[in-house]
């Protein structure tokens, strides 16, 4: 397989950093220089793999621990680097692994912000049991929430996986589904139904009475491993329980929506990336004796998509400031961002794909093994515009502040 040459980066030409603080800046430009060191090399094998435990990116995820990556998103006193704006911080480093690969930008986003996140709600025990393991690198965390039949429907109505009281130990039965990292994962903070209120527990992967299920084989994010969790008569200590009896809905729905804002930046690095890799190819490839870049169509074309660019990282900049100011729901700038974000993602890989013509549509090619990049994240990007909250849900959302509850329910 021929090596892959990066394009130059059109951000640091077009875009003016005006509103990230200068740590965050420090942030981006540290992971960028990770992420080409150790992430690109690696990138293209990551995104083809079919999944299987074994095509994991084990070492690649040991790496990220080495760097401290893992501890940008958390405060001292739980073990991270104690930054001022975490939040931004943190998805900028996911808009910065995106470019590269949503598989290893989803990845760390389950492992930090949904899993990592969730476990600041927990007691110390369980801070020092799992989360100081989870920074490390040396125990892997995923984040349950959808079920068979409840994903965007959360009410305890929806949910399925019950938790029952039996002494000193919660019962689990249940099955979860579309679990990030499920296969390899070492726990999972499970939001389950207790009587009529909805809670999160810590349950051990390799506990008795769990057990995972194959991987599921994806059309895109192939290097991010999900899969079905089954709980069968699974006995978990009631001191695995995650910020109270009662409180698992509100808590979950804090992790998504900073997990929209990531998802969002996630959008950002995927259309950059491609992006970046059209314009290298207008610049270089002729046709009818001209280079495809002197032509007006794809000059508008190209100005348009620059110009989303620069909104939707705006956006995503925006609402990740709003958190670190603690607002723990910033609407309507999360769900602006999670939306807007995406679609740009798989609009400007649909363009990619377009510029590139039959070389875009190409996993690799026979001639001279060559690959393009621009049909991984048209796979890719599809999926932004559906996990941590369909773009249907931000839109009711974004109406539900603009008209209020009364009007949109």
């Amino acid at each position: 397989m021929s090596v892959r040459i990066l394009p130059p980066r059109m951000q640091d030409r077009l875009y003016h950093d005006l509103s990230l603080p200068e740590e965050a800046q420090a942030i981006r430009s540290e992971v960028r220089q990770f992420a080409e060191r150790e992430l690109a090399p690696v990138a293209y094998e990551i995104g083809q793999q079919e999944e299987a435990d074994e095509h994991f990116p084990h070492e690649l995820f040991n790496s990220m621990a080495r760097a401290g990556l893992f501890r940008i998103p958390f405060s001292k006193e739980n073990g991270g680097r104690g930054l001022h704006h975490p939040a931004c911080a943190t998805v900028v480093t996911i808009e910065e692994l995106a470019y590269f690969s949503n598989s290893v930008a989803a990845i760390y986003d389950v492992h930090c912000i949904l899993a990592g996140h969730a476990l600041e709600y927990a007691s110390e025990e369980l801070r020092r049991k799992y989360m100081q393991p989870l920074l490390a690198g040396e125990k892997i965390g995923c984040f349950a929430t959808t079920e068979p039949e409840a994903s965007t429907d959360l009410s305890v109505r929806a949910l399925q996986t019950t938790a029952q009281k039996q002494g000193d130990v919660y019962i689990v039965n249940g099955q979860k589904r579309f679990i990030t990292n499920a296969p390899v994962g070492d726990f999972v903070v499970t939001l389950c139904r207790t009587d009529d209120t909805l809670t999160m527990l810590v349950i051990d992967l390799k506990g008795p009475g769990v057990s995972v299920g194959e991987p599921d084989k994806k059309l895109g994010n192939r290097g991010q491993l999900t899969a079905d969790i089954y709980f069968e008569n699974a006995p978990v200590p009631v001191s695995h329980v995650v910020g109270g009896v009662g409180r698992g809905l509100r808590i979950a729905l804090s992790m998504l929506t900073y997990g929209r804002v990531g998802i969002a930046a996630a959008g950002v690095g995927m259309a950059q990336s491609v992006f970046d890799e059209s314009v290298a190819h207008l610049l270089t490839r002729q046709a009818f004796g001209r280079k495809i870049a002197q032509f007006q169509h794809w000059q508008f074309k190209m100005a348009e998509r620059a110009t989303q660019i620069e909104n939707a990282r705006n956006l995503y900049i925006k609402a990740a400031l709003r958190m670190d100011q603690g607002v723990e729901f910033p609407d309507p700038e999360a769900p602006m961002a999670k939306y807007y974000a995406t679609e740009l993602a798989v609009d400007m890989a649909r363009d990619g794909i377009q510029v590139f013509g039959g070389y875009g549509f190409l996993r690799q090619l026979g001639h001279d093994h060559s690959t393009y990049k621009v049909e991984e994240v048209y796979r890719d990007a599809k999926i932004g515009e559906i996990y941590e909250g369909t773009n249907e849900i931000q839109r009711w959302i974004i109406a539900r502040t603009i008209f209020g509850k009364e009007m949109t329910g």
